[in-house]
């Protein structure tokens, strides 16, 4: 008898072990969800409908399907003939999307090593489905580098190379760091943990909020007043390279800004998964 009882406490451990999970899963997801609409984008749950709330905030009842099975990203429709620069290539699932750990990007350039970088699927789900995605459909795939803005990132992703291109749809903000709020009890000479350490990778959209393909892999460290990028992971290897990139003088671009590369910097390829073993980072950077 007292072995029965040990496997029905064990059992009945596991089961709310599973339930607390779930329940970290949904309020990790509402978080995320509520700081990501933002003004504006409220009107398009509105649209959306109930169908999309109801798997957003989903019961805790064990019997329903748990909120990671349910549509999980509410992807926009952009329209192409308003923007001749956007490039339709369908649209992101929005079931069955990656919650927890990273996913590897490799991008290989003309530029030296690959640059590799963990997309983080708990606190970027949408983000890095968006990437993802993208690259499945090559979207990045010969494509240059248009900007290196002078807040010290490299600005990729737009095959028209005007700042204005994307696919036909666009995801709203997930991970935007919060300025902290000043502190006159702050000591003399604190170092102060930028919003946007070197080596962030984060998703850039026009307007602000708009995320589509572009994205910037950061060579400075940033902490903007109003920060405004989703951040979707770092670099974990290639750092080499971005920082060589970084030192590319840039002229001016169509608009008059002092962003353009004075060198191409081209996307050979992109990809999201296992890094082939012809990309994996070597000791020495090519030219």
């Amino acid at each position: 008898m007292a072995s029965s009882r040990d496997r029905q406490r064990k059992l009945a451990r596991a089961k709310l072990d599973r339930q607390m999970a779930r329940r970290a899963a949904r309020q990790r997801r509402r978080r995320r969800v509520l700081a990501g609409v933002g003004s504006g984008v409220a009107v398009l749950l509105i649209v959306a409908g109930i169908a999309w709330i109801g798997g957003a905030f989903g019961s805790d009842d064990d019997d329903k399907t748990d909120a990671a099975d349910q549509d999980l990203c509410l992807w926009t429709p952009q329209n192409a003939s308003t923007n001749s620069n956007l490039k339709d290539v369908g649209t992101p699932p929005t079931k069955d999307i990656p919650t927890l750990g990273t996913q590897t990007m490799t991008v290989t350039t003309n530029q030296g090593d690959p640059i590799v970088v963990g997309l983080d699927s708990e606190l970027s789900p949408c983000g890095t489905a968006d990437i993802t995605y993208l690259a499945s459909k090559k979207f990045y795939d010969n494509t240059d580098c248009h900007e290196i803005t002078s807040y010290g990132a490299l600005r990729c992703g737009d095959p028209s190379g005007t700042g204005l291109g994307g696919p036909t749809y666009s995801i709203y903000n997930e991970n935007v760091p919060t300025a902290p709020e000043p502190s006159a009890s702050a000591a003399p000479g604190a170092v102060k943990t930028p919003l946007y350490p070197k080596g962030t990778v984060a998703l850039i959209g026009n307007p602000p909020g708009t995320n589509g393909s572009q994205f910037l892999i950061f060579f400075k460290d940033y902490s903007p007043a109003t920060p405004e990028f989703s951040i979707v992971g770092k670099v974990t290897g290639g750092q080499a390279t971005i920082d060589k990139i970084g030192k590319i003088p840039v002229s001016a671009n169509a608009s008059g800004d002092k962003v353009k590369p004075t060198s191409k910097i081209t996307i050979k390829t992109l990809t999201v998964g296992d890094a082939p073993a012809s990309a994996a980072p070597s000791a020495s950077t090519q030219s």
